[in-house]
């Protein structure tokens, strides 16, 4: 038994149908497509998360710059 009980050998037939429908070369084109897709979202993500550390260092710098400028108010 194979994926969710489809046996290997079904998965081929299918395999074998998809290359005959599209082609290996619109395949190839489709795998680049894909490849280069999740790269670009692999490196979004990676920026994402470089990005909040230094916009809290910033946050963090400039709150503590407006807390020394203000003057502080007598009750």
């Amino acid at each position: 038994m194979g994926f969710g009980g489809i046996s290997i050998w079904q998965l081929l037939i299918i395999l074998a149908i998809i290359v005959l429908l599209f082609g290996t070369k619109k395949l190839r084109g489709i795998g680049g497509d894909l490849g280069n897709a999740v790269k670009g979202f692999k490196k979004a993500v990676s920026d994402d998360e470089a990005q909040p550390t230094e916009q809290l260092k910033d946050q963090t710098q400039q709150k503590t710059q407006e807390a020394q400028e203000k003057p502080k108010d007598k009750v």
